[in-house]
């Protein structure tokens, strides 16, 4: 027997995100998010389940399958909710999304555009950001670590992003992702001359690492260091794999005080997934990688 899964896709920046809108039991997304996240199914680098929302003045609630915060899922929601809601292009509306791995009601802006959706996400600030080097057993490197209450980052300067720096990177999420009490890891290879960067994200509740090729909440910590580095407000257009996201971050008094990023979202699918109901366990998600192309 097989269940009916109701979903919508969608595209922030090619970081293919599919929203579950069917009402089903918390203990089973797990399950359900690995087989529509493989290549049999619907495909996508995450999957987000749509939930009644729990606080006042929100207007929908999204949680994660690992339980993480997603900025870029938060745009992929928002698009979603601007075109139920029937918004005509170049009209903007403001939605309020209640979102696992943060406690506050995250802010989304959304225009539309002709084809797609413009989105601007007031994202969370990290608690703190500070130097260090990590020693793998062979290799040192220097990296600042943005940490969250429920996730951290690892940003790696780097003056190139090729296969034996992105397997040394594997290996290492691999080896220190399981051993951190957060529910996500990211370790961000930033090239400061050219603005690249090339996000490899670990959940630890899917046990799943994934090259993104467009990692909001990655392209926020970035400019997050960037304005710690350099002591006062920055924007910057972060270009990924999938394509560019806007990032600003505001420094005041030797302080972050506010991040935003902005980027693109088109709807590409809507209808059914089917799931099988004795699915306990999926092949191959563990560990699971893609490569950027």
């Amino acid at each position: 027997m097989k269940h009916k899964i109701d979903f919508v896709k969608c595209n922030p920046t090619q970081n293919m995100t599919v929203l579950i809108k069917s009402k089903l039991p918390p203990d089973d997304y797990k399950v359900i998010a690995a087989k529509i996240m493989s290549y049999d199914n619907v495909y996508a680098e995450q999957v987000g389940f749509i939930e009644p929302f729990r606080k006042e003045n929100a207007d929908a609630r999204l949680h994660m399958a690992g339980g993480e915060f997603c900025g870029n899922a938060c745009m992929a929601l928002a698009a979603y909710l601007a075109n139920e809601q029937g918004l005509n292009q170049n009209e903007t509306t403001e939605l309020h999304l209640q979102v696992s791995g943060v406690e506050r009601l995250v802010t989304c802006r959304i225009t539309k555009n002709s084809g797609d959706y413009q989105c601007q996400v007031d994202m969370p600030l990290p608690l703190t950001i500070e130097q260090t080097v990590l020693n793998d057993g062979s290799d040192s490197y220097d990296m600042i670590v943005v940490r969250y209450s429920d996730f951290v980052h690892f940003v790696i300067e780097v003056e190139d992003i090729d296969t034996e720096m992105k397997r040394k990177m594997l290996n290492l999420v691999k080896l220190i992702g399981p051993l951190l009490d957060t529910k996500m890891l990211g370790i961000l290879l930033y090239n400061i001359r050219t603005s690249e960067l090339a996000p490899l994200i670990y959940v630890s509740d899917l046990d799943s690492a994934v090259w993104e090729r467009g990692c909001g909440s990655g392209t926020a910590s970035v400019g997050a260091y960037l304005a710690w580095k350099n002591q006062k407000s920055m924007e910057a257009a972060i270009q990924q794999p999938g394509g560019t996201i806007q990032v600003r971050a505001f420094y005041d008094q030797e302080r972050l005080t506010q991040l935003e990023i902005e980027g693109n979202v088109g709807i590409v699918a809507q209808g059914i997934a089917f799931i099988e109901q004795d699915a306990d366990h999926v092949e191959g998600v563990r560990n699971r990688e893609i490569s950027m192309v």
